[in-house]
């Protein structure tokens, strides 16, 4: 057993410990999601509107948030299909062999005759902080999840269209399964569609464009978990709100500590992990992903995530 401090709001500290989950052996994570060719520079410092900068370093990297979360779940240790599009290009055929290699369940793959596999443009600064732009491509016709099982836990973002967000989780709740959003990039989201989450994975930034927390209270999302990168994660959850710390690492790219996070968390809640030992997971997840470069690269397994906690009791 290992335990962890949180802190609730005017609340005194407690004493978070660790319970052995019972694994579901028939529950999966469905990521319905963006499959890219990460394109990164890095630079001493991120530029100015106008400005052009000297780079230091250029590689390519398999990435898309949909890829990077899918990955990181199965590197938790959850069997982990995967619903997404590419193009019928060198990149799609290329992504698709790295996610077969990852053991992702790939039936749901569909292959865009007519559009270029996504790509996104990244910049990644000395202290690790980064900007991204990602151009779609195949990923506008990415599919719905339909084959879901009542223990499964389907987890989602914002680079795909939103019909094929709505139509997933509209199928996850007709199964009984659980659903979480991850709004990234964000933009306006309907009523409706936030009725069909019952996670919201915000960070500070698009908690604030998606109207706060209580916008997202107000139409059925049950839990909102807002990261706030190095400071760690603030939980919103049957009208209470907790604060919990980031771990202490020495962060070299950000880019991927988003996506494993979420990844980490729905790997660990299908395990049967109740919610604040499953954040704990994955904000050692997220944390791991920073410490190397690329997205995919950098995604933690089960055994590192579990050494950091222990390491750090």
């Amino acid at each position: 057993m290992s335990a962890y401090r949180t802190h609730w709001s005017s609340r005194p500290t407690v004493e978070l410990t660790l319970v052995a989950p019972v694994p579901n052996p028939h529950a999966s994570v469905v990521v319905v999601g963006s499959a890219n060719v990460d394109l990164v520079a890095t630079t001493p410092r991120l530029p100015l509107p106008g400005e052009t900068l000297i780079g230091t370093d250029f590689h390519e990297y398999p990435g898309g948030k949909g890829l990077n979360q899918a990955v990181a779940a199965a590197r938790a240790g959850a069997r982990t299909a995967f619903i997404c599009a590419v193009g019928d290009d060198d990149a799609g055929r290329l992504l698709h062999s790295i996610a077969s290699d990852e053991g992702l369940d790939l039936a749901g793959v569909l292959i865009a005759p007519n559009e270029p596999t996504g790509r996104a443009l990244i910049l990644v600064d000395d202290l690790g902080e980064n900007s991204i732009i990602v151009v779609p491509g195949s990923n506008a016709a990415c599919p719905p999840a339909t084959n879901i099982g009542p223990s499964d836990v389907v987890l989602a973002q914002l680079e795909v269209p939103i019909s094929a967000v709505a139509d997933s989780f509209i199928a996850a709740r007709e199964a009984g399964a659980m659903t979480i959003l991850n709004p990234a990039p964000a933009g306006e989201l309907s009523a409706e569609l936030l009725s069909l989450c019952d996670i919201v994975i915000p960070n500070e930034h698009e908690i604030e464009l998606l109207g706060g927390v209580l916008r997202l209270q107000e139409a059925g999302v049950k839990t909102v978990i807002v990261t706030r990168g190095a400071a760690g994660i603030d939980i919103y959850h049957k009208g209470r709100s907790q604060r919990l710390p980031s771990f202490h690492v020495t962060p070299v790219d950000t880019t991927g500590a988003g996506d494993a996070f979420c990844g980490s968390l729905a790997a660990s809640l299908t395990a049967g992990n109740e919610l604040n030992d499953a954040c704990l997971r994955a904000l050692a997840g997220g944390a791991l992903a920073t410490t190397t470069h690329g997205a995919v690269p950098s995604l933690p397994f089960q055994d590192e995530i579990e050494s950091l906690i222990a390491s750090s009791s």
